[in-house]
């Protein structure tokens, strides 16, 4: 077994990397996980894991072999080291160091032919995204398109925001054009969320493949949504304000898409 006990160690540096630079996860296709569901919850999405690293003060070796077979590499590690690696205040002492997915269109596959989507356009906070991937599993929805991300899905915020949601949703990212191409390929219905040209949410059908459309809450969406959906809609505003939340936006109308598929 080996033991790293010094934060100065060359390996410990290169996931300290890993940890802060988007461009390193992209180049090294790696990417860490910390915490036991987050963990747990990756391994049910079938990703690749290359070493856990522990420390034996606030976890046990046996904990270990519980989520992961006997196989899996691991290094225990100080508690220095671990205070140095740990993104959370509080964690149970257990880091993965894990493989990244391809998230490519090519990849989406549909159970049946009337799969429900949420697209989020050039979503940049790491909160709005990890609350957007929490909707959708929460809605048990189809898949996940992030279109011009701005944000590597890895990026340990959204990893923390989305408590592990990352990696329980189908997942893909592109450009606006080769999603809505996409989308024509599979004749998904777009319905855009911007008050533009728009009906009320609720009055539209979601009991075909539908793909519900948000925007980023300062901006909202660009013409090439507008213009190319299905339908507008919105959710009609009963107080000061005429947005919300982006992640409640796509709660309400996923929920409502769900809610009518009930009665099919």
């Amino acid at each position: 077994m080996k033991v790293i006990t010094s934060p100065q160690n060359t390996y410990i540096k290169n996931l300290l990397k890993l940890q802060d630079k988007a461009r390193e996860r992209k180049k090294q296709a790696l990417f860490l996980i910390e915490g036991k569901r987050e963990i747990s919850l990756a391994i049910k999405g079938a990703y690749e894991f290359e070493t856990v690293l522990y420390d034996a003060d606030l976890i046990s070796e046996s904990e270990i072999l519980h989520l992961f077979n006997s196989n899996i590499n691991r290094i225990e590690i100080s508690k220095e080291v671990y205070q140095k690696l740990a993104y959370r205040d509080s964690t149970e002492g257990i880091i993965a160091l894990v493989k990244t997915k391809d998230f490519s269109l090519k990849n989406i596959e549909f159970k049946n032919n009337t799969p429900l989507i949420l697209i989020a356009e050039s979503p940049e906070k790491p909160g709005n995204i990890g609350a957007l991937l929490r909707t959708a599993d929460a809605a048990n929805i189809d898949a996940v398109l992030i279109a011009n991300p701005k944000t590597d899905l890895y990026n340990s915020n959204i990893i923390r925001s989305s408590v592990g949601c990352v990696f329980t949703n189908q997942i893909a990212t592109g450009s606006s054009e080769e999603i809505i191409a996409f989308l024509n390929q599979h004749k998904v219905h777009i319905y855009a969320t911007t008050l533009q040209n728009s009906n009320e949410y609720h009055k539209e059908n979601y009991t075909t493949a539908t793909a519900i459309v948000v925007g980023t809450e300062a901006t909202g969406l660009t013409a090439i949504w507008r213009e190319k959906a299905t339908q507008n809609i919105k959710i009609p505003m009963q107080g000061q304000i005429d947005s919300m939340n982006v992640s409640v936006a796509a709660a309400i109308v996923l929920f409502e898409a769900k809610r009518q598929r009930q009665f099919i």
